[in-house]
Order: structure tokens, then sequence, then C-alpha cells
């Protein structure tokens, strides 16, 4: 998959913009696995001051792409084969069972649904469309009754986030994901909520192959950059 080069914070809220661009870094290595985070050289780099980069730091630390330790500082978390198993396969449980307890969506809910799927689609940066994307499943179960449901599905969101990077810088990707979101919204409006739950279970075990190939070409790349 292809990579990006970590750029200046230039737009919208720094501290959102500054965990993008941190989370960008791990993936492509620019911030290697087990590295302590050097907040200086990090904050020049990014050309921003050190109170955004410290609230990115603490919330890519929730996220669990780091780790903090106190009074030393924040390292990198690799990115494992281990980690995208065990957190990618809950979201296609949690997911549907929180569609089924929300019912079938109201009119107005629906034209949101079709607005953020719209925006998706015109969307070529990857952290904006994994941000849509999050935007639209939260939507999709809004009305859900159990709210620690939903909240689980917003922490699971967070911690495969830096997974879906990589995911979403292909197109071919998105298109699929586009595809899924448009099947649940058809059997919704055909009033079929088990057919639309198993449409958005697919949706959300669409990313898991192509995501693990990447991992695993990574993983295979890093071992012989060792050995050489």
């Amino acid at each position: 998959m292809t990579s990006a080069t970590p750029a200046r914070i230039r737009r919208g809220n720094i501290s959102d913009d500054v965990a993008d661009a941190l989370r960008n870094m791990i993936v492509d290595g620019g911030l290697p696995a087990g590295e302590r985070i050097n907040e200086v050289h990090l904050s020049q780099q990014l050309g921003v001051s050190r109170t955004p980069l410290r609230e990115a730091l603490a919330r890519l630390a929730h996220e669990g792409a780091l780790e903090a330790f106190p009074r030393i500082g924040y390292f990198v978390r690799p990115l494992t084969v281990e980690e995208f198993e065990q957190i990618y396969t809950i979201r296609p449980i949690l997911d549907p069972a929180a569609l089924r307890l929300a019912g079938l969506p109201s009119p107005e809910q629906m034209k949101r649904l079709d607005e953020i799927n719209r925006r998706i689609e015109k969307a070529r940066d990857a952290d904006e469309i994994i941000g849509l994307d999050d935007e639209w499943h939260l939507q999709l179960v809004s009305t859900c009754p159990n709210k620690v449901l939903v909240d689980l599905i917003r922490q699971f969101a967070r911690r495969t986030r830096r997974y879906e990077i990589a995911l979403m810088r292909e197109r071919r990707n998105v298109l699929a994901s586009l595809t899924e979101h448009k099947a649940i919204m058809s059997a919704l409006r055909n009033r079929n909520l088990e057919g639309a739950c198993a449409a958005l279970r697919v949706n959300c075990e669409i990313g898991f192959a192509p995501i693990m190939k990447w991992l695993v070409a990574r993983d295979a790349r890093s071992a012989k950059e060792t050995r050489t």
C-alpha cells in the first residue's frame, strides 16, 4: 500500500491534525516501534507547540498506539498481527448488535447517512475518510438504547484507526466500503433490519484481509532489513 510523507500541520483542529500525523508516522515507520517520543523534536518537525502535541500524545496513548511511562515519556507500541486479530474481530459483533437494538432509522437518519456517504465518496485523504466512516457507523446506531454498547463501538473505532490508515489509502478499499454502506441502506429502506445487520457485519469484516496482508508484508520487510 502507498505511503504518505508526514507534513507540517496546517488545518483544522491542531491536536486532531497532530494525532493524524503521528498515526501516519507510526504506520510509515517514521516513528519506529519501541522508540521514545522526543517532544521537542516532534513539535519542531510538525511546526506546532508542545500543548497540542501533548494532547495528541495522550489521545494516542488512550488508543493503544503509544505506551506512557510516568516521568519518562511515551513509547511507540508496535503494529502487530496478534493485536490486529484480537481487536478487529470485535466490531462485526458489536455494530450489528447495536443496529438490531436501534431498529429501523428515521427518514432524517437515512438522509444523514446518505450525506456522509457522499462525503466519503468525494474524500481522498485517508484520515478524513476514516473519520467520516466512523461518523457514518455511529450515526447508524445513534438511536441504540444501550449506550454502553455504543461507547464500546467508539472505543474499538479508536483502537483500530492506526491499522485502517493503510486500508483507506487504497481507493479500491474505500469503494468496497461504500458499496457495503449502500447495501446496508438499501436493506433499511426495504425495512429489512436483519438483512441490514448481516450487511453491516460484512462491512465490518471487509477490511480484515487487506490489512492482514499489509501487516504480514510489513513484518517481512522489517525482518529483511534487520538481517541486512
